[in-house]
């Protein structure tokens, strides 16, 4: 297994691991997000690749302040065996080699599991709140559900 720069012949099954991972959302285009991410001067989607198959990814940038990560994913088949770890560490390389403090990323306060990994990666809570918006008008419909209360 080796983590690269995901090659543009695995794009498409990054975006199907992505769905089959639960990660995206209706509101959200995933192949138009890993374009940008490729094609931008801060950030890189980073592949684990055994031969020509996709295990897993991990969307990493840099805003200027902080590093971010999206999109870790691993293969459902393939959990379990450090692929995360790796991706995670991959990750905080790729900012450490630009010099970047801090990374943070989101993860939906349902997804114990998700926030259980990650606290045993050594992340905790930053207790912030994420405000957002969607900017494009076009896409005013496909705003995220609010939690039922």
């Amino acid at each position: 297994m080796n983590i690269v720069r995901l090659p543009a012949t695995l794009h498409p099954a990054a975006v199907d691991l992505w769905a089959a991972c639960g990660l995206t959302r209706p509101w959200n285009d995933p192949l138009s997000d890993l374009t940008r991410a490729l094609d931008g001067p801060t950030s890189t989607v980073l592949a684990a690749v055994d031969g020509a198959d996709l295990l897993g990814t991990v969307m990493v940038g840099y805003d200027g302040h902080r590093g971010w990560v999206y999109y870790l994913a691993v293969r459902p088949d393939s959990q379990g065996r450090g692929l995360g770890r790796a991706l995670m560490a991959a990750a905080e390389a790729w900012l450490d080699e630009r010099g970047v403090p801090k990374i943070q990323f989101m993860v939906r306060a349902d997804n114990t599991a998700v926030v259980t990994f990650y606290e045993h990666l050594g992340y905790v809570d930053q207790h912030v709140t994420v405000l957002g918006r969607v900017l494009d008008p076009q896409r005013q419909t496909l705003r995220e559900p609010t939690p039922a209360t």
